[in-house]
């Protein structure tokens, strides 16, 4: 069984046991914490299930294993004969899940 979930403004498809890093979830969460992901879509066998009915009554639990940060990008700005120099830079926070179950009531 796989579903389809939503987080950080982004899609992801998933099946139970799977490891997924997502956009830094809401600070209430702590380190192995329980929680639960809303489906956009489940798909059991060859079957795909959208009806909002159905999907209200399903969850997807997961837990918080990890939290790491992405890779360091860096930036500069330059204006020639002006003396103009920006540095800036970047680096996203990331959770990582584990998906524990899928539910479909």
């Amino acid at each position: 069984m796989q579903a389809i979930i939503k987080t950080g403004g982004k899609q992801y498809t998933v099946s139970t046991g799977e490891k997924l890093n997502v956009e830094l979830l809401d600070e209430k969460f702590k380190l192995y914490d329980e929680i639960n992901l809303k489906a956009i879509a489940i798909i059991d066998g060859s079957e795909v299930i959208v009806e909002k009915e159905k999907l209200d009554s399903s969850s997807v639990k997961a837990k918080i294993t990890d939290f790491t940060a992405g890779k360091k990008i860096r930036g500069f700005k330059y204006k020639s004969k002006s003396n103009q120099r920006k540095h800036w830079g970047h680096r996203q926070k990331y959770a990582e899940i584990e998906i524990g179950a899928i539910e479909l009531k």
